[in-house]
């Protein structure tokens, strides 16, 4: 949009399964090397089976919170993202404006790991529940520790949307930057929901791939014939966005433009996406952008590897771009499904890619479903040259749709 001032992307950092620094993270995506192990689901009254998951090797001693109460992992995660991320920005908190400081977070479960603690405890330990327990659990637990820590006094906003929870929480930033009602936001998503219960639950959905050979690393397989569902994984990813004046006063180093967002509806099913409301959500995206589906030279789509999701996502994109009309690929075989942080996860692997030149394939797709008519990124990182606009896709269980478009700074 040329009518409202830019927001640039000026810091960001990530938790995930491909390793904490960018050398590992971009080497695990470059090369294709998943982060997913074998884990065994082992409940009484559930039959014993092993499905894949992507564990990061996050270790939260140390980490203290500015609450002072106990965190959940995945607010945990959240705090030091946050944090790494405002020191990627170089951010002085001291010489900003607080009260035009906002946080805009996602989480698609935040609390799980401490809710199936406190759950345990109660029923199977017969132990009291801490008195911290609901602070800890609350799903805006997150944004609040980050709050606390950046003293921001503007918004400081949740957003719970399952898989498109934390894509909506930075285009909602978005909007309220473009609108002056902040001129910093810390934005991004975390999770960590690789508890016994909440795995078994996903399992009980039949959405989990499953490990018939035994290979975890190559069970999730989006766009591929014999793809099965996916492996849950955990992380986080914050970003620092500012308005353009506000960088430019402070010199700040600009990473990229958020130059487009929309969010919708489908309307249609609780966990069947519908292409047509995908369509209608990617070319509302393109218009707020100012964009047209040629200026597109990327998409990190959703790709879940399940059967009826990569279907619905292959028809919308290629009704707005045409067969084969832009390059693809799904990078939820690497990282795992992270459910509510995924948005932002994905939004800053797209950044990467624009930054480089480099799209990072879609692992484990070896034989493209012939229902698709997709240009997938296969077998090894594409080059492309001249890239200035990349989209991130997420579409969620409930029907509710994301997307979000970054281009390059200059």
């Amino acid at each position: 949009m040329t009518s409202v001032e830019r927001i640039f992307v000026t810091g960001f950092a990530q938790i995930s399964a491909l390793g904490n620094t960018w050398q590992s993270f971009d080497a695990a995506l470059l090369n294709s090397r998943s982060g997913a192990v074998a884990n065994t689901i082992d409940l009484p009254g559930i039959d014993r089976v092993d499905v894949p998951i992507c564990p990061s090797d996050f270790d939260p001693k140390g980490l203290i919170a500015p609450s002072k109460v106990p965190m959940d992992r995945g607010t945990a995660m959240a705090l030091k993202v946050a944090q790494e991320s405002i020191s990627h920005a170089q951010l002085d908190l001291s010489q900003i404006d607080h009260e035009r400081l906002g946080v805009f977070w996602g989480s698609g479960m935040a609390g799980a790991g401490n809710f199936d603690l406190s759950s345990r405890s109660l029923y199977v330990d017969n132990k009291r529940i801490r008195p911290t327990n609901v602070v800890t659990t609350m799903p805006n637990a997150p944004a609040a520790e980050i709050s606390l820590f950046t003293q921001a006094f503007g918004a400081s906003l949740s957003y719970a949307c399952a898989c498109a929870s934390s894509a909506v929480a930075i285009g909602e930033a978005l909007l309220a930057l473009r609108s002056g009602r902040v001129d910093v936001a810390v934005v991004g998503g975390s999770e960590a929901m690789l508890t016994p219960g909440v795995v078994a639950g996903w399992q009980a959905l039949r959405v989990l791939a499953p490990l018939e050979h035994g290979d975890a690393q190559a069970a999730c397989r989006p766009f591929d014939v014999k793809r099965s569902g996916f492996a849950l994984g955990e992380g986080a990813a914050a970003l620092v966005l500012e308005t353009q004046a506000h960088a430019q006063k402070r010199s700040a180093n600009l990473q990229a433009q958020l130059s487009g967002y929309a969010t919708n509806c489908d309307g249609h099913h609780m966990t069947h996406p519908h292409w047509e409301g995908q369509v209608r959500v990617i070319r509302q995206a393109l218009r707020d952008a100012g964009l047209t589906p040629q200026d597109i030279g990327y998409i990190n789509a959703h790709g879940t590897a399940t059967q009826a999701g990569d279907l619905a996502e292959a028809r919308s994109v290629t009704e707005v771009f045409g067969a084969r009309g832009v390059p693809i690929s799904s990078t939820k075989g690497l990282h795992g499904h992270l459910l509510g942080a995924g948005g932002a996860m994905e939004l800053l692997i797209s950044i990467r890619a624009l930054q480089s030149g480099l799209l990072p394939s879609s692992a484990n797709c070896d034989e493209m479903d012939p229902e698709m008519h997709l240009d997938v990124i296969q077998g090894g990182a594409r080059q492309v040259l001249g890239l200035k606009h990349v989209m991130s896709n997420s579409f969620a269980f409930g029907g509710t749709n994301a997307v979000l478009i970054a281009s390059a700074a200059n």
